[in-house]
């Protein structure tokens, strides 16, 4: 079963390829450097706090609604037992 950060990383991933975005465009669309960015996509900073990815989703034009409104979303384990 994947990660939280796997599954938020896949969507980014899967969000830029949709509007032909690399990882520079998103930060710079996003008002981050490219190093935050690259550094979450490639897993050597696997927390990204709701602030960040509210601004990712600003830079992608989406809400967050739209961006966790996902089958893999929906279907993932909370962790809690």
């Amino acid at each position: 079963m994947k990660t939280t950060d796997q599954l938020v990383r896949e969507r980014i991933r899967q969000l830029c390829q949709k509007k032909s975005y690399t990882i520079n465009k998103l930060a710079t669309v996003s008002g981050f450097g490219y190093s935050t960015v690259r550094d979450f996509m490639n897993g050597k900073n696997s927390n990204i706090g709701i602030l960040t990815l509210k601004k990712l989703c600003d830079g992608l034009e989406i809400s967050l609604y739209e961006f966790f409104n996902t089958e893999s979303f929906k279907n993932l384990d909370q962790g809690i037992k």
